[in-house]
């Protein structure tokens, strides 16, 4: 896919794929987008203190920089599993301005959420793990029980194949009891799926310029 880097309101960059009229994040602030939706409807849910998380599109790794950043503020240990079809090129993840805005060791972590080998663990720092997977999740079997779910695909209208029944009832069936599922989407199709595999869905408030989004929770095993 072609790419465009794009500069959002928030002074944080996004990339836009022109064969999908599509963005990664908000073109209202990309940066204050994932921190609304991941970070705080997601990660400041969870109150344990050794999250297993499983982000669903790595994609520019945004979330995983904002997690670890919450993660040495917080004191809470991280083991995070995601999974990525098509990784980005390298020439592009050079010229993302994620760590000129996020500050603190930003910059080296970054480097190393995108320069860790795929397929294998990798300790980005003492209290956070990274495996990244390039595997298409349809065809990829979930290991062990996540305590908090990212979902960030492309949108249902953009690529309604991530969105279905069968993938939501995999991924429900890898998470623990109480774990935690959110993503940016609030359409209703998307809610009423989530529901029936067994979630507990609430429509919480959205990040700026969008008014809904999606956080469910396992009650039962």
């Amino acid at each position: 896919m072609k790419l465009k880097i794009i500069k959002t309101a928030d002074g944080s960059h996004t990339l836009y794929v022109p064969e999908l009229s599509e963005y990664y994040h908000s073109i209202h602030g990309a940066i204050q987008e994932s921190r609304h939706v991941f970070i705080r409807e997601g990660f400041h849910q969870c109150k344990i203190d050794h999250i297993n998380l499983l982000e669903i599109g790595y994609g520019t790794g945004l979330n995983a920089l904002l997690t670890w950043i919450e993660a040495k503020k917080s004191g809470k240990k991280i083991r995070y599993l995601t999974i990525e079809p098509f990784p980005l090129n390298p020439s592009i993840i050079k010229n993302l301005n994620y760590p000129e805005k996020l500050g603190y060791s930003s910059g080296r972590i970054f480097r190393l959420l995108h320069e860790a080998p795929w397929e294998e663990e990798f300790e980005i720092s003492r209290s956070f793990t990274l495996l990244k997977i390039r595997a298409d999740i349809k065809n990829h079997d979930l290991p062990g029980a996540f305590d908090l779910v990212y979902y960030d695909a492309f949108g249902p209208d953009k690529q309604p194949e991530m969105w279905t029944d069968e993938i939501f009832r995999k991924i429900y069936n890898a998470m623990a009891k109480n774990a935690i599922f959110v993503t940016y989407s609030a359409k209703g199709e998307v809610r009423r799926t989530l529901q029936e595999t067994g979630l507990d869905v609430s429509l919480v408030p959205g990040p700026p310029e969008k008014r809904h989004m999606l956080r469910g929770i396992k009650i039962k095993v």
